[in-house]
C-alpha cells in the first residue's frame, strides 16, 4: 500500500513546541516533493511549508521563523518542528506527498497523496 501517516499532534501551550512527522509506509521507493498543509475550522486550506526531492524549501509567512520542515530519505520521512506556537496555529495538519512505490499486487504506481491528518491544537 502507497500511503502516508502523519503523527505527533497534540495539545501545547502558546510558546510551546511539537514536530510533526509525515512518513511513507515500507511500498514507498521514491517520495518526491512533500507540503504540509492545514485546515482549521470555518478556514481553507493553507499551505505551512514544501520541501522538494533536492531539499529546497518554502514556507507561508505566517510560520517563517518559527516552523522548519526537513526529510530524512533514509526514515521516508518528512517533519515539520513548531516551535512558538500560537493559538492561531491550531488546526489539523496534512502532509502532501509526491510518491512512487509498489502495490499489493507488485505494479509501480505513482500518487500524489494526503495522509489522514493529525490534530495540532494550541492553548492560549
Amino acid at each position: 500500500q502507497v500511503e502516508v501517516v502523519e503523527s505527533g499532534g497534540g495539545l501545547v501551550q502558546a510558546g510551546g513546541s511539537l514536530r510533526l512527522s509525515c512518513a511513507a509506509s515500507r511500498s514507498v521507493f521514491r517520495i518526491g516533493d512533500v507540503a504540509w498543509y492545514r485546515q482549521a475550522p470555518g478556514n481553507g486550506r493553507e499551505l505551512v511549508a514544501r520541501i522538494t526531492s533536492d531539499g529546497s524549501t518554502n514556507y507561508a509567512e505566517a510560520v517563517k521563523g518559527r516552523f522548519t520542515i526537513s526529510r530524512d530519505n533514509a526514515k521516508k520521512t518528512v517533519y515539520l518542528q513548531m516551535n512558538s506556537l500560537k493559538p492561531e496555529d491550531t488546526a489539523v495538519y496534512n502532509c502532501n506527498a509526491d510518491l512512487t512505490g509498489y502495490t499489493a499486487t507488485g505494479e509501480i504506481v505513482a500518487a500524489r497523496l494526503d495522509g489522514q491528518g493529525t490534530q495540532v491544537t494550541v492553548s492560549s
